[in-house]
Formats: structure tokens, sequence, C-alpha cells
């Protein structure tokens, strides 16, 4: 991929500075990241796709099966589209969040990049590999890391889930994290393959990162595609850690205490950084 560029700190500039002749021209895919239940970045991720114009959307909130029901009426109905897609049954935030980005692209071809429950599971007992399958290997699943890599993304899957993961776990999360890298990275591709993009991705700053997200892993893939990446902050946290071609920072949310529910025992969790 190009170099890993110094982060662009932009307080909510004009979307023609990315999208219309600015950074997102002319690219093959780009990553639009977002704080899960943040609603600017929502709304800014709908106005970027809304300039891009993209032929194809990976979701990370969706799974292949999901994406496939997705047709143009249901586009225009935000309550169907909801209903088709079982979003209240999938644990991510309110679909009025998420729909505005459905909206600003009405012919493009949805493609899902979301790893099953069971699936995940099977990550513990049959490893990465054989769960995704024989083409790993060209998004770097398989590989070790760098120890110190290992040990700075095992401390944020610590993180992540509030000081509460037994220790020998951690290993198996990071592997899964890595594998929902590596599926986005896969979707993205096939989406390119498929309608000659642009290809816009939908997910958390942790997999929009270059330095190790799937961006980096779609590059292992694809050497020579055309990538770029949006991070989006919040005041209180400033910048999100990664490396972006660009971050934008936006007011806070109010969460209350993020790690009640694991105390509680009545969340799910899908990797640090999502």
């Amino acid at each position: 991929m190009h170099a890993l560029k110094t982060c662009v700190l932009l307080a909510l500039v004009a979307s023609a500075a990315l999208a219309d002749g600015g950074i997102f021209s002319d690219k093959d895919v780009v990553f639009l990241g977002e704080q899960h239940d943040n609603a600017q970045h929502h709304r800014r991720q709908a106005e970027l796709v809304g300039q891009i114009a993209p032929k194809a959307l990976v979701f990370e909130m969706l799974t292949p099966a999901q994406a496939a029901r997705i047709t143009p009426d249901l586009l225009g109905e935000e309550s169907a589209l909801d209903s088709a897609l079982g979003w209240n049954d999938s644990g991510w935030p309110d679909f009025a969040l998420y729909y505005p980005i459905f909206a600003a692209a009405p012919k493009a071809d949805y493609f899902g990049a979301a790893l099953p429950r069971d699936e995940a599971q099977k990550v513990v007992s049959d490893g990465v590999l054989a769960v995704f399958g024989p083409d790993a290997p060209e998004y770097g699943l398989g590989t070790a890391l760098p120890e110190d890599q290992q040990t700075a993304r095992e401390a944020l899957q610590m993180a992540a889930h509030c000081d509460m993961m037994p220790e020998e776990m951690l290993p198996t999360m990071v592997d899964i994290q890595r594998m929902r890298d590596a599926l986005l990275a896969r979707a993205a591709a096939q989406a390119l393959d498929e309608t000659g993009g642009p290809v816009v991705v939908i997910t958390g700053n942790g997999h929009a990162r270059l330095d190790w997200g799937a961006p980096a892993l779609l590059d292992l893939a694809r050497p020579g595609l055309r990538i770029a990446a949006l991070g989006q902050g919040e005041e209180s946290f400033g910048a999100p850690d990664g490396g972006f071609d660009a971050v934008e920072v936006s007011a806070d949310v109010e969460r209350g205490d993020p790690c009640a529910a694991f105390h509680t025992d009545t969340t799910k969790t899908d990797g640090a950084g999502d």
C-alpha cells in the first residue's frame, strides 16, 4: 500500500475535501471508520457515500446471507429493510443510525463481511485457517504476528473486555479479530471484482486502521489497489489509533459505564477497536 500517511486531523471539513477531487477520489476501495454508537459518524459516512457514489458497499455488520436479502425496493423503506435484515436481533446499535448510509447508495450492490457467531466458535475449536478457507494465507492468516504487535493486540482485547477476559483466551481473541479484518478485506476484493468499484467499506475504526487492519490485508492480497481510509474519533479521546489517510473528530456520545454490561454478563463484544 502507499506509505502509511501522517494522520490528517480534520474538524468535519467539507466533504469535497475528501471525496470530490480529494484524497478519496479515484480510489478502488475506501474504508469509512466509525465509533459504532456515534450518530454523527454515521451521518458523515452517509454524506461521503453520497459523494463517492460507490458501486458496492461492504458492511462489517452484515453477514453475506443478510446482505443477499437487500433489494432496491427494501432500500426505500427503512422499517422493511430493518426487518428483512433482522437488525434488531444482531446486537448492533439502532438501525436508524445506519439507514442513511443505505439510503445514500440505492443503486449499489451490498456485501456482508460479518463472522457469524457459530463460525467464531469454530475458530476456537478448529482454528482460523480451517474456518476462513484455502485463501487464508493470501490475507496474512496463519502467519505469526511480530511479538510487539501480538502483545499490543492482546492488551487491546483485554481492555475491550474490561479486564475480565481470561489471559489464556487472548491469543484466540486476537486470531478472531485478525479474521474479521481478513473477512472485510476479502469481501471488498469480491465487491471490486464483481462491480468494478469504487467500493466503500463501513466498519469500526479498529478494522479501518491502515497499519494492521483490513486495508493492510487487502493490500497484501491485492497489491496495487488504490486504498484509502477515514478514522472518526471523539473530542475526549482524539484520533483513533492505527493511522488513517484522514481523521475527523466529532462530539462525544454519553454512554455511561461501558463495563457495566460485562459485570452483569448481558452483552456481547466483537473485538477490540471495532
